[in-house]
């Protein structure tokens, strides 16, 4: 590690867990070897936290082949050993909540409230709930489903997981595939990305020090250029699981094939907010506002397009623009924040580049802009509500991942359910209604992994989370993401001790 940058000891106290280096690989901080550095950059002021050496091939190569030498120990550890480990995890995740808070408010530039609230508990509750279910690893009940022969189906282990985890939310990112991977019995190398490796390695660091032995879990920094495609293409890899944009989703699928890896993917979304005109309109309001400018809007379910039914449309809009226009931006730690900046200059560049773009056929009701003063510096943009933008629109098809809300009308209920379904993503959705039957109708019809009612974006851990279409296959939390790393072998017993010559007669006649 170079130098410590600027950040202050209060805002990351843990910043001297890193002076050995930005990858985890057998239970021990090192350098990566990729000839080069790359700087953790505060988002809020664009200065630099801290230098690192970013992992190469041969890092990618050492933290497999440390995760390969753990794995028979780790799959031959009982459930409930594995899950006192995850229990023992998850209480030094609480010991240490507020470092976690801190470096990921640092490095991502979200509120640090919003770290503490929801981040930091939800990646807590996340260990809790899969060091229960490690010791819920079950096959099928045996039977006798062939004459004399007892069947049953065992649940194992896959072997070593090689996962890439976005910046949007890198904690809970870690957290979602590391968890039920190892609760499994398996062993992991995980990517974050290069621009918030920071509470990943501390993740990795907690749970050595909860006795998780090394090796089980790895992290590997560097660029997906790199070490990602690396990573993803190699042969002692048996899974991949991806979270990120649709796009690279189908490069990571492209590479794995070479392989025949088992792929989990986790990809874009444009989330739909139907409010139909019996809707509770200020419930809508507010929840389209905080449902679109959660992580300032860089969240694959935030709520990005307002299908709003004729009746209650102005008045959506009218009241959703003075809502959002209370939303206060400014620095992540401080009390009174609500919102923080984009992740970078570059992708509050893009934001601004959708959002200039449709000026030319849609109304930007307010935002629209970055603010200047003293946030001028950082990676700031003002939440943005665009109206009256045609269906077939960019910043209604396209995954914008910034604090802008579109707000389309609609009439029929049938033209509101078509619109909603209306894109190449399917992740999330939610719509608005007192009645049930249309909410009801809603569930079914909306295709999309989650469909919320009268709420946007929450989720628990019990639940599962995972995309339809083009936002991509598998699912993370809840006990149908620990079955995901999981392969079913079928077993089969001759009760009788002479099926075989019987088979063997029955094949080859009577020698």
């Amino acid at each position: 590690m170079h130098n410590p940058g600027t950040a202050t000891p209060d805002r990351f106290p843990a910043k001297e867990r890193f002076a050995e280096g930005a990858q985890y690989i057998a239970g021990r901080l090192a350098r990566g070897t990729s000839g080069h550095t790359h700087a953790v950059v505060d988002p809020a002021s664009g200065e630099e936290v801290l230098t690192y050496e970013p992992a190469g091939m041969a890092d990618v190569d050492r933290a497999v082949a440390a995760a390969r030498a753990a794995f028979p120990g780790w799959a031959g550890t009982t459930p409930g050993e594995r899950s006192d480990a995850l229990h023992r995890f998850a209480a030094v995740l609480a010991d240490r909540a507020e470092d976690f808070a801190r470096a990921e408010s640092l490095q991502c530039g979200k509120p640090l409230k919003l770290t503490r609230e929801f981040d930091v508990p939800g990646t807590i509750d996340n260990a809790a709930f899969f060091a229960g279910a490690a010791r819920h690893l079950q096959g099928q009940s045996a039977g006798e489903y062939s004459g004399d022969h007892t069947s049953y189906v065992r649940r194992e282990p896959i072997g070593v997981v090689g996962s890439i985890a976005p910046w949007n939310y890198p904690l809970q990112m870690a957290a979602w595939k590391i968890l039920p991977a190892v609760a499994a019995g398996n062993t992991i190398v995980l990517k974050p990305a290069e621009l918030t490796p920071l509470t990943s390695l501390l993740f990795a660091q907690a749970a050595t020090d909860a006795g998780i032995p090394d090796g089980v879990i790895n992290i590997v920094t560097g660029t997906g250029r790199e070490a990602g495609e690396h990573l993803v293409g190699h042969p002692d890899v048996a899974m991949t699981s991806f979270t990120g944009s649709t796009a690279v989703g189908k490069r990571v699928a492209e590479v794995a094939t070479a392989t025949v890896k088992r792929l989990h993917l986790e990809l874009g979304g444009k989330a739909p907010f139907v409010v139909f005109d019996d809707a509770d309109l200020e419930a809508a309001v507010h929840g389209a506002v905080a449902g679109s400018l959660i992580n300032t809007g860089q969240d694959c379910t935030a709520a990005t397009r307002a299908y709003v039914q004729r009746p209650l449309y102005e008045a959506f809009v009218e009241r959703t623009a003075a809502l959002m226009e209370t939303v206060r931006l400014g620095d992540p730690f401080a009390a009174g924040t609500d919102l923080g900046p984009l992740i970078s200059h570059v992708q509050r560049d893009r934001v601004a580049g959708f959002v200039d773009r449709a000026r030319a056929y849609a109304r930007v009701v307010t935002g629209g802009e970055a603010p200047g003063g003293e946030l001028a510096d950082g990676a700031y943009y003002r939440p943005t509500l665009i109206a009256d933008a045609a269906q077939d629109s960019e910043v209604v098809q396209s995954e914008i991942f910034g604090p802008v809300l579109v707000v389309l009308p609609f009439d029929t209920d049938d033209e509101g359910l078509a619109l909603a379904n209306d894109t190449p993503y399917g992740l999330a959705a939610s719509a608005w209604s007192r009645d049930v039957y249309r909410a009801n109708r809603a569930t079914r019809e909306i295709k999309a992994g989650c469909v919320w009612i009268n709420d946007h974006i929450p989720i628990i851990s019990e639940m599962p989370h995972g995309g339809y279409k083009s936002s991509g296959y598998g699912k993370d939390m809840s006990a149908y993401s620990f079955e995901e790393y999981t392969q079913i072998k079928h077993v089969m017993f001759d009760n009788t001790a002479v099926a075989a010559k019987d088979w063997h007669r029955t094949v080859f006649g009577d020698r």
